[in-house]
């Protein structure tokens, strides 16, 4: 399933969601100007290795927060900016500027921390916004279950658009996520930027969304009516 759109509208403009997304951008612009070698550098050294995280070289947690600003290919970016851009205007508004700052990286944080309990050897770097971007779709699945996601489902070849309940949208890709990590426990938790998906810094980072939504969503009276809320 591909999101089109959602129907929840935004009263502002989201300039932190943003902002990311053109630091992203940016990011990937200087490693597409990379040679192979050079970019296989760059990421072992900014990406997450969960292998070279240790508590005597502090430094190295700071590829915690580097890698959420990496993207392997422009498939990997693109994906991935096209997800925030839909869901996380919506999660930013209800929480603030400052608010979503601080629960997207912890978010994105979490999402590493869980990659690394489930393949702790690995000398794969990790890198993509993919586990803070599921922490903003889970904050979405608490903030917003009864919007509804335009959704792109290619039939026999043929595209079908339809809208889903996000919560059903949201529901399914989490058990994909999950039913996909499973799987992957075998191959060092799918972890890899190069060969893979990690699966469990998807499945990590929702939960965080999940759990820590209220604590930084400003409280508001809603009214819902058709496909926007209002005050």
């Amino acid at each position: 399933m591909l999101p089109i759109r959602d129907t929840i509208r935004s009263r502002r403009f989201a300039y932190l969601n943003a902002t990311f997304i053109a630091l992203n951008v940016l990011v990937f612009v200087l490693e597409a100007s990379l040679s192979q070698a050079g970019l296989q550098q760059f990421l072992t050294r900014f990406g997450l290795v969960p292998a070279q995280l240790s508590l005597a070289s502090p430094l190295s947690f700071l590829t915690l927060f580097s890698s959420m600003f990496l993207h392997g290919s422009w498939f990997h970016l693109i994906s991935n900016m096209w997800t925030l851009y839909i869901f996380g205007d919506n999660v930013e508004e209800r929480m603030g500027s400052g608010g979503y700052l601080v629960f997207f990286l912890l978010a994105g944080v979490i999402a590493g921390l869980t990659q690394v309990y489930f393949a702790p050897d690995s000398r794969l770097p990790v890198v993509g916004a993919s586990g803070a971007i599921a922490g903003v779709l889970g904050a979405y699945f608490v903030l917003f279950p009864h919007g509804r996601v335009l959704t792109l489902i290619p039939v026999f070849f043929l595209p079908w658009f339809v809208e889903v309940p996000a919560f059903v949208f949201l529901g399914v890709w989490f058990f994909s996520q999950l039913s996909s990590g499973l799987l992957s426990l075998g191959d060092l938790g799918g972890a890899s930027a190069f060969s893979g998906i990690a699966w469990w810094a998807h499945i990590g980072g929702f939960v965080a969304g999940l759990f820590f939504v209220r604590m930084f969503a400003r409280r508001r009276r809603v009214v819902y009516r058709n496909d926007f809320y209002l005050d």
